[in-house]
């Protein structure tokens, strides 16, 4: 049997050392390209992660507001709400039990740590005598200026804010809360200081104390409070929301309500 003269063999081949780094190469540069766009997905989740809590924050500070306000109570010997250009400070009932007594909440606007001025709240803890409200009356307007730690404990930092602006309404306007607006303030006091320092200095009785906390819960029968307040909030840039908002209240007297 003769041989054919040409016979094809098959042989096995594989990659050059060109095809195998341009292979490499190609890889690589998926890979980059890749992790540049889990990155930016994971940065753009984070960030709206982040303007979503700004949100959330906003809204919660603006209706707290609102229910402070709606929760000022006037009692004898006590200042139902007051504005000293500084900070907003109001005797509030508390939200629980009428019988966990009032509370101090104040509002303002300060330089924290990290640099940037923010809009803050602050509560006291229940207040069942006059001495109790009057030390929390007048922490609140320490943590409004040079807050310790002690003070700092019960603030809550609502949002980044380069203004905040008060306005009362009084006489059908739109006024400076320090101004003398209808003649009336929005205080009911008589001596506080002076009732306050006498039921801590001297060792009063039980039968006194008792007397100073039944005066703490006391009506005062007349209200001196403005018809409404008007916050008006400059918000810094760089936040899901920034520029100028306004919130305005309604006192419930005014509304019809009881």
């Amino acid at each position: 049997m003769s041989r054919p003269f040409f016979r094809s063999r098959s042989r096995a081949r594989g990659f050059t050392l060109i095809e195998l780094l341009v292979a490499i190469t190609v890889m690589a540069l998926l890979a980059v390209l890749s992790w540049r766009g889990l990155d930016g997905m994971s940065r753009a989740r984070e960030q709206a992660r982040i303007r979503g809590d700004e949100v959330l924050a906003l809204q919660a500070g603006l209706a707290q507001w609102g229910t402070d306000l709606d929760s000022i109570t006037e009692r004898l010997n006590t200042t139902a709400l007051d504005w000293d250009g500084r900070a907003l400070r109001m005797t509030r009932r508390s939200s629980g039990n009428a019988r966990d007594g009032l509370r101090v909440a104040a509002w303002t606007r300060r330089v924290q740590p990290d640099g940037n001025t923010w809009w803050l709240r602050w509560e006291s803890g229940p207040l069942v005598s006059l001495a109790q409200w009057t030390q929390a009356w007048n922490q609140a307007s320490l943590w409004a200026q040079n807050p310790g730690d002690t003070e700092r404990r019960n603030e809550v930092a609502v949002a980044r804010a380069d203004a905040m602006q008060l306005f009362y309404y009084r006489n059908n306007a739109w006024t400076n809360p320090l101004s003398s607006g209808d003649g009336a303030t929005s205080t009911s006091t008589t001596n506080t200081t002076g009732t306050a320092n006498a039921a801590t200095s001297t060792g009063q009785t039980s039968a006194a104390a008792a007397a100073a906390a039944a005066a703490l819960i006391s009506p005062t029968g007349v209200s001196t409070l403005p018809d409404g307040v008007r916050l008006v909030l400059t918000l810094s840039a760089g936040q899901a929301f920034s520029g100028n908002i306004t919130r305005d209240w309604v006192s419930p007297r005014v509304a019809g309500e009881p």
